[in-house]
Order: structure tokens, then sequence, then C-alpha cells
């Protein structure tokens, strides 16, 4: 009886907790959701020597936080820093970084601590992509994969998720791709790489929801490939359900996310119904809708430079 009693209860509260989030979900629909002020806010952006990293950046800048920039190029950083400045930031620093590297993931992060603070908002943005057929990439590319797009996730969140922890305050931000929602022709090591940091991001979402950490929100992120030299020379059978987006485009979505606290973040919106439609599919029906779309052969054309975003 008791037990009875206690599933009874725990259904309806279950029940009640669906329909506020259901009718949260459906008010938002219409109403603008409130953007929260990221002013003097310390935001570290890895990979932010171009691409995505450095417009992250300068949008930052504009919102007044204060900028912590990584990446291994050393020139181009100091070159987004260099513009951070002009749009308007008045504190930025440029540590050069090789996110494959644990040891130097840790060490700089030592030097960030110091020098300028608790990491509130942290974007994992920097990538790697090889673009080949499994049996020809090189091991070595394909662990670089592996140590950049997720395993340096690991090593930053080690490092900064503590303080976020403590101040009851934090965000973190995980640039994964449509890439780590569905497996690509000829990008095995780029999705897996991808697959693991959607995985690994909405895993620690999942441990600050059972451990009450309120203070701490996370974004992911999927794109659909993006026009930053990243993926030269793919091109879409189907540019109007998945088009290859401009950066700037994308940049906007991004902010628009986190300022406004979304654990999710699909670019283009197509991509949700993508998500479904792989759910509910039979795997031939979704192969040959994969096919339609042009996922087979979207790595045509690709031009391998060791890209980074």
């Amino acid at each position: 009886m008791a037990s009875n009693l206690k599933f009874t209860k725990e259904l309806v509260t279950f029940l009640g907790k669906s329909v506020i989030a259901l009718l949260e979900t459906l008010i938002f629909t219409f109403i603008p959701r409130p953007r929260k002020n990221v002013a003097g806010e310390i935001v570290l952006i890895t990979g932010a020597g171009r691409g995505l990293g450095r417009l992250l950046a300068l949008r930052f800048a504009h919102l007044g936080s204060v900028l912590v920039l990584w990446d291994i190029n050393k020139e181009g950083n100091e070159e987004t820093c260099r513009m951070a400045r002009e749009a308007g930031a008045t504190r930025v620093y440029a540590y050069t970084c090789d996110c494959s590297q644990k040891e130097e993931i840790y060490r700089v992060a030592e030097q960030v601590k110091k020098e300028v603070g608790d990491v509130s908002i942290l974007i994992n943005n920097a990538g790697v992509v090889t673009g080949s057929d499994f049996l020809n990439c090189p091991d070595d590319l394909m662990e670089k994969s592996l140590d950049v797009n997720f395993k340096a996730h690991l090593w930053t969140y080690k490092c900064f998720l503590p303080a976020m922890i403590a101040n009851d305050h934090g965000h973190l931000v995980c640039i994964s791709s449509s890439a780590g929602l569905v497996g690509v022709n000829k990008l095995a090591d780029y999705c897996a790489s991808k697959f693991a940091a959607y995985g690994f991001a909405e895993s620690i979402f999942t441990e600050t929801i059972v451990q009450k950490l309120k203070g701490i929100k996370t974004t992911i992120v999927c794109p659909f490939f993006i026009n930053t030299g990243m993926f030269e020379g793919c091109s879409t059978v189907r540019p109007f359900l998945l088009p290859i987006l401009e950066p700037e485009y994308v940049v906007e979505k991004i902010v628009d996310a986190i300022l406004k606290e979304k654990v999710y973040l699909y670019v283009p919106r197509f991509l949700y119904f993508v998500m479904v439609l792989k759910s509910i599919l039979p795997v031939k029906i979704a192969l040959l809708l994969s096919d339609f779309m042009g996922v087979f052969n979207i790595m045509d054309g690709f031009v391998f430079k060791n890209k980074k975003h």
C-alpha cells in the first residue's frame, strides 16, 4: 500500500512538472525569452584565432565580456585579440594553447586562473577535420580529431568547472556539430569526436541537474556545415533544407542561445525534424532519406588542409 502511494505521489509530481515545463515552452514560443547580461563575465573561447571562434569573441566584446582567447595559432589569436579591443572589449587575454595536449591545457588554465580569474563562460569551439575514408585516414590525424574535438572538453571542464560549482555560477558551451547527431560519409573520426563531445556535455548537464547546481547552465550547439573554410569544397544538394551556413548567422544563433540559456541549439531548424525522422523511421528508409538529402556525397570536393575552426 505504501509503495502504491509513493508511486502515485511521484507520478502526480512528474505530471505536474511536465505540464509546467510544457506551458513554459509554449509561452516562450510566442514571447521572447529574457536574455541574461554577460557584461563582466569571463568568457574563454578555444579556437579563437579564426572562424567561429573569432566571430564569437567579437560578439562577446560588444556585450562587455572579459575575453580569454585560446588558439594554437599565435598570430591569428593575437589578431582576434586586436579586433576584440577595437570592438570595445576593455580586457582581452590571448594565450597560445594546443588543445590536443592535456598537459598544455592544464598549464595554460592555471595561467588564466592566476592572471584573469575564474572563467564563468567556457566555450569549447576548437576543432579539426580530416575528411577521408576511414581506412585511408592516418592514425595520427584520427587521434588528433579525438584529442581536439572531444578530449579537450574533458580537460577544460576539469580545469574550470570546480570554480563554477563553488560560485554556483557558470555556463558550459559545447560546439558539437550535425555530424555529432548523424553519421556522415568520409567523416568517421570527426563524427565520433562530435558524438562524444555531445554525449559528454549532455552527461555533465544531467549531473548538474541531479546535484541541483541551478547556477550552472549548459548549451550544446549542433550546426550543419559552415562556410568558415574548414569544409572547403563541400556542397549540399538540398540547400533550401540544409544549406551551407554563413558563420555570422551561426554565431548570432549561438550567442542568442547562450543569452537565453537554451540547452540545445540545432542549426538550421530542419535538423530537429531530421532527428525525429531518424528516431522513428526504419533503417532502410532513413538511409534512403540520407541519400536523398545528399549526406552520402556531401564530402565530395572536400579539400584537406589540416583545417581548424
